[in-house]
């Protein structure tokens, strides 16, 4: 009966129960966004540390006002009031003038200026046969003419190179005499250089107007003492003459001066008029610099030059040859490398002219770049 029962149950009816007992499907999720990427900070580039201000830097960038109220401070606070009086601070305001304006101003004497410095003796010699050396000593119109010959001998031999030593030159501020000696080696209708005025409406033009007496390869010796005519000379030379200067910064007088009498036989130098070539501009205060930098001692030049004057400059050059024991110094039972002679040849190498040798080894390397060029 039971059965007859459930046979009787309409299918719809099941099949909601059957719907009801099977779970619901699941609902999806919403997608989750990516993570988002921390986000880097640029490394901050530290502030570099100023270096600290020089003191004639802070006193460069001081007002007016800051200069005297450090004057005022100073003349009030200072423990000993005697070195701060008017007649101190004038003194120390020329003498800061001096340090700051060298070497366009300096405080001399008569007799400082009339003392002449001595010129080396002028001297003109052939280098392992292949290179003239020319030693001014002073700049005047006998030494020109020395010159003159010397480049005409040069000439007759047929060298390609000449080192024209400048060092140990005087000061001198005759600046004709010195554009005669750049004529001997710049081409014609050059502008050789000018000296300026400041006050006057033109300047001094100097030109060559000769053909140059050589033209070949040209190397200029310079120390930190040559001023005025030399530097000028150097500077000229490697402008116009295609010179290349080997030896030190030359001082930087490139000027004329005019002496005020200050009384009690002193003198204050002042800088009224200065040397400018066409494109390098002033030589006055910063010198001629070198192209290859080279210095000697002060005395080992001194002695170089004295002894030169006797058997010329080559020995302090070129090296000759030192004897060495052999079979026939073996047979005379003798030693040629403990030879008294042969001892002081060797001791020789101590004194020795590095800066020429420079020029010389310059020479040499241009000459041979020459010779390979086609």
């Amino acid at each position: 009966m039971k059965l007859l029962l459930l046979l009787a149950v309409p299918a719809f009816l099941l099949v909601s129960v059957a719907a009801a007992q099977t779970p619901p499907p699941a609902t999806p999720s919403p997608a989750q966004p990516a993570p988002t990427p921390p986000v880097v900070q640029p490394t901050a580039t530290p502030t570099p540390t100023p270096a600290p201000l020089s003191p004639r830097e802070i006193l460069n960038v001081l007002s007016d006002s800051q200069l005297e109220q450090a004057i005022q401070s100073l003349r009030t606070n200072f423990l000993d009031a005697g070195r701060t009086s008017d007649r101190e601070l004038r003194r120390a305001t020329l003498e800061g003038l001096i340090d700051r304006l060298a070497p366009g101003i300096s405080v001399t004497t008569e007799a400082a200026v009339k003392q002449s410095a001595v010129p080396p003796a002028f001297l003109a010699e052939i280098l392992d046969a292949r290179i003239g050396y020319l030693r001014l000593g002073a700049f005047n119109r006998e030494a020109l003419a020395q010159m003159d010959a010397a480049l005409a001998n040069f000439g007759e031999k047929k060298l390609k190179a000449v080192i024209l030593d400048l060092r140990g030159e005087p000061a001198s501020t005759d600046y004709e005499i010195a554009a005669e000696f750049a004529k001997r080696f710049c081409p014609k209708g050059k502008v050789l250089f000018s000296i300026q005025k400041p006050s006057a409406k033109q300047e001094r033009i100097l030109t060559s107007n000769q053909d140059p007496a050589f033209s070949g390869i040209l190397v200029v010796l310079t120390d930190k003492e040559n001023s005025g005519g030399a530097e000028v000379l150097a500077a000229t030379l490697r402008q116009n003459a295609n010179a290349m200067i080997v030896g030190a910064t030359t001082r930087g007088e490139a000027v004329e001066f005019s002496d005020v009498p200050l009384g009690d036989g002193k003198i204050l130098r002042v800088a009224v008029a200065q040397v400018a070539l066409p494109d390098a501009g002033p030589i006055f205060p910063v010198g001629v610099k070198p192209d290859i930098a080279a210095a000697l001692a002060p005395a080992t030049q001194a002695r170089i030059f004295a002894l030169g004057k006797q058997k010329g400059v080559s020995q302090f050059v070129f090296e000759n040859e030192r004897q060495h024991l052999n079979e026939a110094a073996l047979v005379a039972n003798t030693n040629p490398e403990m030879d008294p002679a042969n001892l002081r040849q060797s001791g020789r190498d101590v004194l020795w002219d590095s800066v020429l040798q420079r020029a010389v080894d310059l020479v040499t390397a241009i000459s041979f770049y020459d010779q390979r060029a086609p």
